[in-house]
C-alpha cells in the first residue's frame, strides 16, 4: 500500500508540472504587454547601483538588506511581518496587487522575496523567467527613471502565515538522524565540503547527513538565462535521489539560494513536502555546540551538468 501511494504521489507531481510553472512564472513578452500598472507591481531586487543604471520601466527597487531581520545577532533571517508591511506600504504596493519580481542572478534573490511573501500568506506573486538579463537580451525597453509611487496600505492577514515551505533550526536538528528527511545543501561545492567559507558564517562545513545540489544547476546560463525545461529539472534532482515522495529541507548560506531551490521544487516541479531552512548555514554555524561535517562523502557524485 505504501509503495502504491508513493508511486501515485510521484506521478501526480510529474503530470502537474506544466500548469504550476505557468502560474509561478511570467515571460518577458507577457510582462511587456501589461498595461494595468495600477494593480500590477514590478519589483527589481538588485542593488540600487545596478537599478540606477537601468531597470524595467515602472519597476520598484528593493534590495536584500530591506527584507532581513536586522535585530538578530547573526545575519540573513527574514524580516518580520511588520517590516515587510511597512516597506511595501511606503513603496506604494497595496493589498491585491499582482507582483512580479526579478533580478539578474538567476532569480535567487527574487525567489527569496517570493518565499518570504509565501510565508506571510501572500500568493499573488510571479518571477520573471530569465530576469533582467533576458529582458535586455530581447531588447525590451529599459528605463533610467526612478519609480516613486504614492504611499499605500499593505497588510498581511493576521491568520495567513503559512509554514508549508518553512523550516526552523529545531526541525533541522531532528532531520539529521531521520532517514525519512533529506537535508539538501544548495551552496557551491567548496562550501559544502568546508574548503571555503563565505563572509557571514562562523564555521566552515555542512550540516551532518546533508546531500548536495548546487542551486544554479537549474538555470540555463549559457543560452536563455531562464529555468531549464521541466524534463531537465526532473533529471537533475532525480539523479541525486531528490524525489517527490521525500520530505526535503533545503538550506544554503542565508536561505537565499535555498529559497530558489524551494521555488523550483514546489512551484515548477510540484514537490509536495519541501521546506526552506531560514537560518541556513549562518545560523547553524553560529551555535558552536551544533555538529558539522567536512570533506566529500564516499558516495558523493558530481552532477554531469555543466553549471
Amino acid at each position: 500500500m505504501i509503495r502504491i501511494l508513493t508511486f501515485l504521489l510521484i506521478i501526480s507531481a510529474l503530470f502537474s508540472c506544466s500548469s504550476d510553472s505557468a502560474t509561478a512564472l511570467i515571460e518577458c513578452s507577457e510582462l511587456n504587454q501589461k498595461d494595468d500598472r495600477d494593480n500590477y507591481k514590478v519589483i527589481d531586487l538588485r542593488k540600487p547601483e545596478k537599478y540606477n543604471l537601468g531597470h524595467i520601466p515602472n519597476a520598484i527597487n528593493i534590495w536584500r538588506i530591506d527584507i532581513i531581520d536586522s535585530e538578530k545577532d547573526y545575519g540573513g533571517m527574514m524580516a518580520k511581518k511588520v517590516v515587510i508591511e511597512s516597506l511595501f506600504s511606503k513603496l506604494g504596493i497595496k493589498n491585491g496587487d499582482q507582483i512580479t519580481i526579478y533580478d539578474d542572478k538567476g532569480l535567487c534573490d527574487a525567489a527569496r522575496l517570493w518565499w518570504i511573501l509565501d510565508y506571510y500568506g501572500y500568493s499573488k506573486v510571479k518571477l520573471l523567467n530569465g530576469g533582467f538579463t533576458k529582458w535586455k537580451k530581447e531588447n525590451y525597453p529599459v528605463s533610467l527613471d526612478p519609480v516613486i509611487l504614492e504611499k499605500a496600505i499593505f497588510t498581511f492577514d493576521n491568520l495567513s502565515v503559512q509554514k508549508t515551505h518553512y523550516a526552523d533550526i529545531n526541525e533541522v536538528k531532528k532531520a539529521i538522524t531521520n532517514p525519512d528527511v533529506v537535508l539538501l545543501d544548495t551552496r557551491e561545492l567548496e562550501e559544502y565540503t568546508g574548503d571555503f567559507m563565505k563572509k557571514g558564517a562562523y564555521r566552515s562545513g555542512r550540516i551532518p547527513s546533508s546531500s548536495w545540489c548546487n542551486w544554479s544547476e537549474t538555470v540555463d546560463y549559457k543560452n536563455s538565462t531562464q529555468f531549464k525545461d521541466l524534463e531537465k529539472l526532473k533529471k537533475i534532482y532525480a539523479s541525486k535521489g531528490i524525489t517527490p515522495d521525500k520530505e526535503i529541507i533545503v538550506y544554503c548560506q542565508s536561505g537565499v539560494r535555498s529559497a530558489h531551490t524551494t521555488f523550483v521544487l514546489t512551484q515548477l516541479l510540484n514537490y509536495p513536502n519541501v521546506k526552506n531552512y531560514d537560518g541556513s548555514w549562518i545560523e547553524w554555524s553560529y551555535f558552536k555546540e551544533l555538529p558539522i561535517e567536512k570533506g566529500v562523502k564516499t558516495t558523493f557524485t558530481l552532477s554531469k551538468e555543466n553549471i
